[in-house]
């Protein structure tokens, strides 16, 4: 008898991209059924007690009847969803923590869950590097004129030119699977590339990149870029106080989160110039405020927390999260298991 699983994807992560991976992972011992769940076209926000979850508690009750393994990326798993759910043994999140399932509660009903860390790695690294040369170069500020009918030739004025990768020295705040990839990068073209992260190896930035404290980075480095994750440690790291120890005319580049920042000291920084140019991703507020300070303050290109998304990450989650089922279905150790201790394999299929 096939397992029943429930492919409940949206309009990134697709349900059919999800089917047919599970299909190849297992073999097609599964029967899939779809879901599509109307994210982005509608924002993902808390559904009862978990947050940044897509769909509601009704439909996925209704749709997880007898279904065994359901794949996902922003699917709620909430303890009314449990409850109702019995025949459900294991969660797929295709994200990179579980932050739409309430692990307390799946643990306690026997259900394991994963994720899919490092999904969206290499977008973002990308993204980094797009946002990171376009402030640099003024390009938000140029773009804006050109699409007004201006043509600003004054830009080619000393004080208002752009900054040279080769031979900058770019500091990065967080090493992990973002940050190394864009220390390569801007090694490989001409960057004195700096990394400050408490929790790295040292053996692992040689030969890339020079280890050194915060204050250090922040006085020495004329860009900076942001790939910490948020804790109680980070939230808030950068404020006036670290803007002011940069060189005057410096970047500041921030895809990782919002709370990591003081966007009111940046745009202080921007307005005085302490700043030449922002390029960022991520923000205190999405969506921006209409009357926020950043869509006015000079220098900064912006995109709306889109550095995670590329077709090749929607193909990624699918293949980790279809990896886990496979795993499942054979007995094998899940890869990626957030509760690991509940996680009992799947019968032998017959």
């Amino acid at each position: 008898m096939s397992t029943k699983v429930l492919a409940a994807g949206d309009h990134f992560v697709l349900p059919h991209l999800l089917t047919e991976e599970v299909e190849k992972a297992t073999d097609g011992a599964v029967d899939v059924t779809e879901l599509k769940l109307p994210w982005p076209h509608t924002p993902f926000g808390p559904v009862a007690e978990v947050i940044e979850a897509s769909g509601t508690e009704d439909e996925l009750i209704e749709a997880l009847q007898g279904v065994e393994v359901c794949v996902t990326q922003l699917a709620p798993l909430t303890e009314r969803i449990l409850a109702n759910c019995p025949d459900l043994k294991l969660m797929c999140i295709s994200r990179g923590g579980p932050v739409n399932a309430n692990l307390e509660a799946a643990t306690q009903h026997g259900v394991a869950v994963c994720y899919a860390p490092g999904r969206n790695a290499v977008a973002t690294a990308e993204h980094t590097l797009t946002l990171l040369l376009a402030a640099a170069r003024g390009v938000g500020d140029t773009h804006y004129d050109m699409r007004g009918g201006v043509w600003r030739g004054d830009y080619y004025d000393y004080d208002n030119c752009g900054i040279e990768i080769d031979g900058a020295t770019v500091g990065l705040i967080g090493y992990g699977a973002i940050g190394s990839r864009v220390a390569k990068v801007l090694k490989a073209m001409g960057a004195e590339v700096l990394v400050h992260d408490p929790y790295v190896k040292p053996e692992l930035v040689e030969g890339i990149a020079e280890l050194v404290g915060l204050d250090e980075l922040l006085t020495r480095s004329r860009i900076v870029s942001l790939h910490a994750r948020v804790t109680d440690e980070t939230k808030g790291m950068i404020g006036a106080e670290q803007l002011a120890k940069m060189p005057r005319g410096s970047v500041l580049v921030n895809c990782a989160r919002g709370a990591l920042l003081d966007y009111e000291a940046v745009c202080d920084a921007l307005e005085s110039g302490q700043l030449a140019g922002c390029g960022f991703d991520v923000f205190p507020e999405e969506p921006v405020p209409a009357d926020s300070r950043l869509l006015k303050a000079p220098g900064v290109v912006m995109t709306p927390h889109i550095a995670g998304g590329s077709q090749e990450v929607a193909h990624k989650a699918a293949r980790i999260v279809a990896g886990e089922v496979g795993r499942y279905l054979r007995g094998e150790p899940l890869a990626h298991c957030a509760n690991p201790d509940v996680f009992k394999a799947a019968p032998a299929q017959g």
